[in-house]
């Protein structure tokens, strides 16, 4: 019998079903702020069934920021935010923030500062110089963590989602392909896990007994000399006896392999089609399908990945990547996960939990051919499919590359 549709616990909380609706960046926050978008969306997919919504990337500092529409999570904004979370609750669905720091992922005209990371060092993707972090910073920014749960506890949430992978702060100072410190906090992996131990000790005073604390970590960093699977599996470990409630497990670093994140091919004109100025459009053209080669999608794609973690911890597990079928997903909860996220599909039809509730055959439309992601840095995370049904024109030019991506395989 499918468990699919029992309630089930993260930590103090409950959730109707075994769906959350992953922590995908939306770019629905103008000016760093919550929107009256961002609460429709939410509330669509609450309204859709979903077992628990989670607001994505929520910055816990200005230095954190990475996109002119991203998440402050600061006290100006508790008001808006409230707004959401009641909306989502109205329609029976749990409501979670996804806390983080981005690090050297920055510019410092959205940051306002040079951007810092676990070392010094350039990055390519913003691209700028990167300053490593004093150690006076790494405690500040550890109990901003901490601080975040109590604002989201303020703005009526029910769990916090801690970001310590993709290549964000926690997860640079886990990797060794961007950790190159000398002190307590570069080297052995005991070392490189110290900054995530710090965060997370915040975290859990901060969460009480009253706030689910989940965390998205990597299983693999998908880079060159990043951190595989035996390490992966101390990292989860680790967080399991820091007391986290819940592991969201994916892999990769979005600065330098985002399609092992998200699978299928970047639709570049999409990408270049809606950013300002000519500098990066230019080099997105020139070099982006080198820098971002595609990669196949198939459904459940870390599942292989996964089993290992799910063999190695006793805590519960909440898979993600790849699902886009009630069969599937089915499939992912008798393997013993206990709870299964979704972004994509929600995007293209945030009612598909009503749906694979009344059909046991239901599947997404969603083909993954990542026009969603190719304009939700710009403008916001919207399906070409939902657009077009909503009389939206979209320049055929995009639409032929997406068709073109799809026959293809990707």
């Amino acid at each position: 019998m499918s468990t699919l549709f029992t309630p089930g616990k993260i930590g103090p909380i409950t959730l109707r079903n075994r769906t959350i609706r992953s922590a995908a960046f939306e770019g629905m926050c103008p000016g760093n702020a919550p929107s009256e978008q961002l609460l429709k969306y939410h509330q669509s997919v609450a309204a859709g069934g979903i077992g628990m919504t989670t607001i994505a990337y929520s910055a816990v500092q200005q230095s954190g920021l990475s996109f002119h529409r991203q998440l402050w999570l600061k006290k100006e904004n508790i008001e808006g935010l409230r707004k959401v979370t009641d909306a989502i609750h109205k329609e029976g669905a749990a409501a979670s923030i996804q806390i983080g720091h981005c690090g050297n992922m920055s510019h410092r005209n959205i940051c306002g500062c040079t951007p810092i990371s676990a070392s010094t060092g350039f990055n390519l993707y913003s691209p700028t110089f990167v300053r490593g972090m004093r150690k006076d910073e790494i405690e500040e920014t550890a109990k901003s963590f901490g601080e975040g749960v109590n604002l989201a506890r303020e703005a009526g949430f029910d769990a916090i989602e801690l970001h310590a992978g993709h290549g964000y702060l926690i997860s640079q100072f886990l990797s060794p392909s961007t950790n190159h410190r000398k002190d307590e906090f570069g080297g052995s992996l005991q070392n490189r896990m110290r900054f995530m131990e710090m965060s997370m000790d915040h975290v859990m005073k901060a969460a009480k007994d009253d706030m689910g604390v989940l965390v998205k970590m990597n299983m693999r960093d998908c880079c060159r000399n990043g951190m595989e699977i035996d390490e992966s599996i101390e990292v989860g470990k680790t967080l399991e006896k820091c007391g986290a409630h819940a592991l969201v497990l994916s892999s990769g670093f979005v600065s330098s392999a985002p399609m092992d994140v998200m699978r299928g091919a970047m639709p570049f004109k999409t990408m270049t089609h809606y950013m300002e100025g000519w500098m990066m459009p230019l080099l997105v053209k020139l070099g982006g399908r080198f820098m971002v080669p595609a990669r196949p999608f198939k459904e459940a794609y870390f599942l292989e990945d996964a089993l290992k973690f799910r063999e190695a911890l006793n805590m519960p597990l909440c898979y993600i990547g790849g699902l886009i079928s009630r069969e599937k997903i089915d499939e992912v909860l008798d393997k013993g996960f206990e709870f299964v996220a979704m972004a994509r599909a929600l995007v293209n039809e945030p009612g598909f939990v009503n749906r694979m509730m009344a059909d046991e055959k239901a599947r997404s439309a969603c083909d993954h051919s990542n026009y969603c992601i190719g304009r939700m840095y710009t403008i916001d995370m919207a399906c070409h499919k939902c657009l077009l049904a909503q009389g939206e024109k979209i320049p055929q030019k995009l639409l032929d590359e997406l068709e073109n991506n799809r026959k293809k395989g990707y």
